[in-house]
């Protein structure tokens, strides 16, 4: 599925073709940071793509340039390899692709400072606790599921009263990525079961856990970038069908098995309001999860801030603009002006399974389906 290019992006690409860009993709090797990869290099092919990552198994799957192996963040020493490393290969802009490296890499005072293009540390530690974030966004106006922390055990009969639990509520981890610990719960016992569980078999605290409204309806993703608080670039799809959904508890899961590109104006608003909610001096990529309540109205559930979703592929090789591209100029310094920054498409499909890279496919690749009759292999992201 090839992208055709307006007059704007041919200039944009030639100037990066003088400029030799070179980036650092943090976690080389993994599912996330090789569709990061990929996107960037539909993007910009003049692109020096460097990766890093502390696991040496995953790190021999990278499909950077060149890729390092340097110590995990816990480890003494993190820092200065991957400064000697941004320094050796002349870094111009580093990535971070999971929220441990977001959160390392956004503390003020930090040695890489100047080439990261993140959002304040501060609004990275809001967006990282689901709580905070969700009492951020109700206090100033922004829909969010009502969500009550959990203290104690013998408290949850209360707090399911409070949320008004006739039916189901959802019962997850304050922190954390990838649906954890995430769950729908019928009752107060369900809940104080799986939250035991956790306490026990895990080593999780039961403050660690929230209660809040379940919201039954469509579930969509949102990516957007921003510049000192100015919406640049924001794209929205829905998740149809979740990765190995069938075997989790909660029957979904933060990955697509199916994902397609969807124009909703309202989905759009909501999650550019969610943001500057939370920082009205934005700056860096603000990936946005939302589902729509029993009245069809889409609510925040969670903010990623600073790194875009796994699956980005979607959102970069799809509609008018590549995003990771675009994260790329905007992070190192370019000057970039988009007319129209809701970039909406529709029609496109995301497939994605364990061991395998992500499909693209058209609506109309669908409709010419037909049963017996044989099918055309489609581009991988």
């Amino acid at each position: 599925m090839k992208r055709r290019l307006d007059s704007a992006d041919r200039c944009n690409y030639g100037r990066a073709t003088m400029r030799r860009r070179r980036v650092l993709v943090m976690r080389a090797g993994s599912g996330a940071s090789n569709n990061l990869v990929r996107s960037l290099r539909a993007g910009n092919p003049s692109l020096v793509v460097v990766g890093c990552h502390h696991d040496p198994f995953v790190l021999r799957a990278s499909t950077a340039d060149r890729s390092y192996l340097i110590p995990a963040w816990r480890e003494r020493g993190a820092l200065r390899v991957l400064r000697e490393v941004a320094t050796r290969e002349r870094i111009d802009l580093v990535l971070p692709t999971s929220d441990e490296d977001v959160r390392v890499l956004s503390a003020p005072g930090h040695p890489l400072r100047g080439l990261v293009f993140l959002p304040r540390h501060a609004t990275v530690e809001i967006c990282q606790d689901k709580y905070r974030l969700v009492r951020r966004l109700r206090a100033r106006g922004v829909r969010a599921p009502r969500t009550a922390p959990v203290q104690r055990l013998d408290g949850l009969r209360g707090l399911w009263n409070t949320l008004g639990g006739a039916g189901y509520l959802w019962c997850r981890m304050r922190r954390g990525a990838g649906s954890l610990a995430a769950i729908p719960v019928r009752t107060p016992e369900q809940a104080r079961g799986w939250i035991q569980y956790w306490v026990e078999m895990r080593g999780a605290s039961v403050r660690d856990f929230t209660l809040a409204e379940y919201l039954p309806g469509r579930d969509f993703a949102v990516q957007s970038l921003w510049k000192d608080g100015r919406l640049v670039l924001l794209k929205t799809t829905e998740r149809v069908s979740y990765f190995q959904g069938t075997s989790r508890p909660s029957g979904v899961s933060s990955i697509a098995a199916l994902h397609k590109t969807v124009t909703e104006p309202l989905v759009a608003e909501t999650a550019a309001a969610a943001v500057r909610a939370v920082d009205r001096r934005a700056s860096g990529a603000f990936s946005v999860d939302l589902k729509e309540d029993r009245t069809g109205r889409p609510s925040v559930t969670e903010i990623n801030a600073g790194r875009f979703l796994t699956g980005t592929s979607i959102f970069d090789l799809t509609g008018k603009r590549n995003m990771a591209a675009m994260y790329v100029r905007l992070g190192t310094g370019e000057r970039v002006s988009v007319r129209q920054p809701y970039d909406a498409t529709v029609g496109h499909y995301m497939i994605r399974d364990l061991d395998a890279r992500p499909v693209l496919i058209s609506a109309s690749e669908i409709a010419g389906s037909a049963i017996g009759k044989a099918v055309k292999p489609s581009l991988t992201a």
